[in-house]
């Protein structure tokens, strides 16, 4: 017989579900930043699992023309909706296996946004993959794989579960590269490398993103962008 611990099964679960990637992370170091963006609850929960689904790259390679309505509506579609559904889902199948197996647990929301001054939602997926050694925070503060750059949709279970971290932070690679910044239609991010002792605003006005996204919704258009994701080598590479 083959003993698997936990973390075992729950990957082979997550992978089977149709999870690309799966990691845990330590978050015992940034209860200060988890509790001003989440609510004291979260910092009760020692450990996050992060799961992410790859995007479909041909989806993303058309969104230079998204202005063509079949191009935006496929992308909101398959590269939005449809991916944060089934991340739901699968936290939630992974939740109900951990609370069985007598832990704490809390799946958070694929793309829930609880605060709409901050535009930011509960907990931080980029901060858990990023912590897991899945990525790194690019200068568009999207998450950054070595593998398929920032074209990964994210969700997080946090648990009191005894799990094992994955890896390391990685550091950027960004490097002088500034696609991302160049390529803004409102030119919302300021070039600027993640670093963790600085609020996000100094590298990234989400507001600006929100209002050219209230300007295509007034528009008749569908609110789709991505440009920042669709742009990056380390997405791109493959192609």
């Amino acid at each position: 017989m083959i003993f698997t611990t936990l973390q075992d099964e729950l990957k082979k679960i997550a992978l089977d579900n149709g999870v690309y990637y799966f990691g845990v992370s330590d978050l015992s170091n940034e209860r200060e930043f988890i509790v001003e963006q989440g609510g004291d609850e979260l910092v009760s929960y020692p450990y996050a699992i992060s799961l992410g689904i790859k995007l479909i790259h041909p989806i993303v390679d058309k969104l230079p023309f998204r202005n063509e309505r079949s191009v935006a509506l496929n992308y909101q579609l398959h590269a939005y909706d449809v991916i944060n559904q089934r991340l739901d889902l699968i936290a939630s199948i992974l939740s109900s296996y951990i609370q069985e197996h007598g832990h704490r647990v809390l799946p958070i929301p694929a793309a829930e946004r609880i605060n709409d001054e901050k535009i930011c939602a509960q907990f931080s997926h980029k901060l858990g993959a990023h912590l897991a050694g899945l990525g790194w925070i690019g200068k568009s503060c999207l998450l950054i794989t070595p593998e398929n750059g920032p074209r990964v949709r994210w969700t997080t279970v946090l648990t009191d579960a005894p799990l094992t971290p994955t890896g390391n932070k990685l550091d950027e690679r960004c490097g002088t590269c500034n696609e991302c910044v160049k390529i803004c239609p409102v030119q919302a991010f300021t070039g600027r490398n993640f670093d963790e002792t600085e609020k996000r605003e100094l590298r990234y006005d989400a507001k600006k993103c929100q209002e050219y996204f209230n300007e295509l919704k007034n528009n008749g258009q569908a609110p789709v962008c991505g440009l920042c994701l669709y742009v990056c080598p380390y997405g791109r590479k493959k192609r």
